[in-house]
């Protein structure tokens, strides 16, 4: 690993390298805080993908995009005479340290568990701007559903609003459930859309309330349907057929000889 001063060298050669490439690299000179949100976005997948594959070393790269990223941002922003990335750098430290009273504030080496910390980390951060801030003011309108359900369900978790036992997350789940079945017989597509939705958000809510990264669970599970109907289309292939002049239970068939080789 590296020293603290190398880490330090390390910072300010990428701000030397953003700086000679926006003086002297015409693509880099003219990028926006616009042109660079939608990559921004996909490192930020990235970054995500090889979190869930456990790639140490493809994280370590995906984190160096990211920071070049954010050290472009600010450098636009430095031209513009916005702020400097000194800026966002104190901002975040004064966050970090009002967040955190039990390391840095008057509670400095209080016993204090990680579970009281998170239950309590968005009363905390109401006080952050004298009380004005609403828990889920912070969540952006346009952040992916499953994440933006999974943000607000923790923020809500954080000030104590939140199931008293696992168990009854069980409840909600059945309750959205038929609900969704009930309103599926009826001829009214936006009251299904609803139900629909709030099944939806139950599920994501059990999968938190049991320790379970919905989105990984999701991904898991369309891998899953992909190797098996890989399975069954390259099967009906090597028998000179098609999928389309396979009936339902031909193609069950074939989908359950998958599955019972573990696919």
């Amino acid at each position: 690993m590296h020293s603290r001063e190398e880490k330090i060298a390390a910072f300010g050669r990428l701000l030397d390298i953003m700086d000679e490439l926006r003086e002297k690299c015409p693509w880099n000179a003219a990028q926006t805080f616009d042109t660079i949100r939608v990559m921004t976005e996909e490192e930020v997948y990235e970054l995500s993908d090889t979190i869930l594959k456990g790639d140490r070393q493809g994280s370590a790269k995906e984190i160096g995009d990211l920071l070049y990223h954010m050290v472009f941002y600010a450098r636009i922003a430095q031209e513009e005479g916005a702020f400097d990335i000194a800026d966002s750098l104190e901002k975040i430290c004064d966050k970090m340290v009002f967040r955190h009273p039990h390391v840095f504030g008057p509670e400095a080496g209080k016993q204090t568990s990680a579970k009281e910390i998170a239950d309590t980390w968005e009363l905390v951060k109401a006080k952050e701007k004298g009380g004005n801030k609403r828990v889920m003011s912070g969540i952006p309108d346009s952040m992916p559903a499953i994440l933006k359900a999974l943000s607000m369900q923790e923020k809500a978790r954080g000030c104590g609003f939140d199931w008293e036992k696992k168990e009854d997350v069980w409840a909600k789940v059945e309750e959205e459930y038929k609900e969704a079945e009930e309103a599926s017989r009826e001829d009214n597509q936006a009251h299904l859309e609803e139900e629909f939705g709030d099944l939806l958000f139950a599920c994501i809510n059990a999968s938190r309330i049991w320790d379970v990264d919905p989105e990984a669970a999701l991904n898991r599970a369309c891998d899953k349907f992909r190797r098996r109907f890989n399975y069954l289309e390259e099967q009906t292939l090597r028998k000179g057929r098609k999928l389309s002049e396979m009936t339902l239970a031909e193609m069950d068939a074939v989908w359950d000889e998958g599955k019972a080789k573990g696919l």
